[in-house]
């Protein structure tokens, strides 16, 4: 059945088996409710929606980074961790299964599970244009930045979980990743080199700034060097989530 319909075919099954164990526990509605409590919570009361006077959303994703910085290493962090610790992936890598086409399956269930905690947010879309006439391509072109900043943060996380059989170090290798690549480009990151490092590298270590690539999409500037950013850190992460689970079956 496997080799049935192709690598796509493949990548499909593990999706909607991954997708499915989401719903199948508390998990999911836990995420869910956290993300949707918190996002309005920032937005509302922390991010002074309403005492600004601005019909626009950029207190709810100024501060989507750092609700993603804890949250998504908590849903990554039993991708293979818990696989390794069960002993399930030796049962999953005995099926007609490429490593690839696992880790893409898995990885796309967490980022469409993530993006529908991010669609269902759509009350506060329809909350400022209520209130007022928001510039509405500059708050899509914001949610798909939001989308494609989750999905780096869950290629690392999904990287970091495949590492270890302990969901616990998952989780923390998860955050200290995905932190210092969101303030890579921040004066306190960059002045750590300064000094003795050639300006080439400094500029090269800011340009890996996930925050620097996010704002500016937020900005409703969509850049092609912005998308091509995320797309390749994904693409990267998750190559290497595969050679980690390559080497765990070669073991």
């Amino acid at each position: 059945m496997a080799h049935a319909g192709g690598p796509m075919r493949n990548v499909a099954l593990i999706l909607r088996r991954e997708l499915a164990s989401y719903f199948a526990t508390p998990l999911a509605y836990v995420f869910i409710i956290i993300f949707l409590v918190l996002a309005n919570a920032f937005t509302f009361y922390v991010g002074a929606f309403y005492q600004r006077g601005q019909a626009d959303l950029r207190p709810f994703f100024m501060f989507h980074p750092w609700l993603y910085l804890f949250l998504i290493p908590a849903l990554t962090m039993k991708l293979w961790a818990e696989e390794r610790k069960s002993g399930s992936i030796e049962l999953l890598m005995t099926l007609p299964l490429k490593a690839w086409e696992v880790v893409l399956g898995k990885y796309l269930a967490a980022w469409l599970f993530t993006g529908l905690a991010l669609a269902l947010t759509f009350p506060i879309w329809i909350t400022v244009n209520y209130l007022g006439s928001p510039d509405n391509g500059v708050i899509f072109a914001s949610y798909l930045g939001s989308l494609l900043l989750a999905g780096g943060f869950l290629a690392i996380g999904s990287c970091m979980s495949a590492l270890t059989r302990n969901q616990v170090v998952a989780f923390i290798l998860g955050v200290s990743a995905c932190f210092v690549l969101l303030l890579a480009g921040y004066p306190m990151v960059l002045d750590a080199f300064r000094g003795w490092a050639p300006e080439t590298l400094i500029e090269a270590i800011a340009s890996l700034s996930l925050l620097t690539h996010f704002q500016s999409i937020t900005r409703g500037v969509l850049e092609l060097r912005d998308v091509l950013y995320f797309l390749m850190l994904i693409g990267f992460f998750l190559f290497t989530t595969t050679v980690a689970v390559d080497l765990r079956k070669a073991d």
